[in-house]
């Protein structure tokens, strides 16, 4: 279970919540997952990524997988994941900063999910605190990424 930060390419005319929605009401669990095919355009973005967030917040590991390419981010403020697929990316932090020790790496999550919106065009959402990522008080963030993870080393470690 990680803390997830999702973007979107908002469809025109539409809120994110309505393009989320427009999104999952054509989703079958059953189907075969669709390999990923990015546009020559998609694949600049990921390459414009890796080198902004290289250059700005640190030493980058990627990787390509048919459905999503993956970064990972193991630097000073913690760990997290970006995966992205052209009209959508996702952050995943795990659960295991408790506390104020959530702070860093939160914003280090919300910086390269700005870089993403500002690079890509997609928008980005906070669900845990119900917040958009551009606007978004990452001290709010923190304090749920803090307050699960001191809770699940709590109760179920």
């Amino acid at each position: 279970m990680t803390y997830d930060i999702m973007l979107l390419r908002v469809l025109p005319g539409r809120t994110f919540d309505e393009t989320l929605e427009e999104i999952n009401s054509t989703y079958d669990p059953d189907a075969d997952l669709e390999p990923m095919n990015l546009t020559g355009d998609q694949r600049a973005v990921w390459d414009r990524l890796i080198q902004r967030i290289s250059r700005e917040v640190g030493p980058v590991t990627t990787e390509e997988y048919p459905y999503s390419l993956t970064l990972w981010r193991d630097g000073p403020a913690g760990h997290l994941q970006l995966d992205y697929a052209g009209d959508s990316a996702d952050i995943e932090i795990p659960y295991r900063y408790p506390g104020r020790q959530a702070l860093p790496i939160m914003a280090e999550a919300y910086q390269i999910a700005r870089m993403v919106e500002e690079v890509s065009g997609l928008e980005g959402y906070d669900y845990e605190v119900d917040q958009p990522v551009r606007t978004g008080d990452i001290n709010a963030a923190a304090a749920r990424l803090g307050g699960i993870a001191h809770w699940a080393q709590e109760n179920l470690t």
